[in-house]
């Protein structure tokens, strides 16, 4: 406990603050324990915040939440940051719209672009997004932009079926360097 103002919880020693500090993965949240743990050893609360390169008062912040919390007090807090445009109704309309995919005969397309998705989400809810807000958007949503391989919608499964295994049965399809194509090739 420091000699004058607020007073530290004590449920920890000195020692096991140096100890969540060294494995925090945090870096702030290790030098607040830090200071806290010289704090705790009779350090004034000045010299304290100073020995990790704070003020006094971030100091006194450190102490109040780690009162109320414990060690996850010392931890940084999830910062709010900017709204969402489309809020969580219009993003599950949204996901389900893009995974039901285009009707190639409808819409002309075999698959969604950025473009494509951007202009659906401004004729539906008037808003607009750039292209790498969007593929964030979709990233945060659980989607991804790996997609199938592509197949001619009058193509034929039997045809690709029998491509596929003509391909297994040569090894791949592909040219093979010469000295793999004989065996008694010797490469040097």
């Amino acid at each position: 406990m420091g000699a004058r103002g607020l007073a530290i919880r004590d449920d920890l020693e000195a020692a096991a603050l140096r100890q969540f500090a060294q494995t925090e993965p945090d870096r702030r949240a290790a030098l607040r324990a830090l200071a806290i743990a010289q704090a705790l050893d009779g350090t004034s609360r000045a010299e304290a915040a100073r020995v990790v390169g704070r003020e006094r008062q971030s100091l006194r912040d450190a102490v109040t939440r780690y009162n109320a919390e414990g060690l996850a007090g010392l931890r940084d807090r999830a910062r709010p940051g900017r709204r969402e445009k489309l809020d969580a109704g219009q993003q599950d309309e949204l996901r389900i719209w893009v995974l039901q995919g285009p009707d190639p005969e409808r819409d002309g397309l075999s698959s969604y672009r950025l473009l494509d998705i951007a202009a659906h989400i401004e004729a539906c809810w008037g808003v607009s997004y750039t292209l790498s807000a969007l593929a964030r958007l979709l990233r945060r949503m659980g989607l991804s932009w790996q997609k199938a391989r592509p197949a001619h919608p009058k193509g034929s499964a039997e045809a690709r079926e029998l491509y596929e295994k003509a391909r297994r049965r040569t090894g791949g399809g592909g040219r093979r360097p010469s000295w793999q194509a004989d065996p008694g090739l010797v490469r040097g």
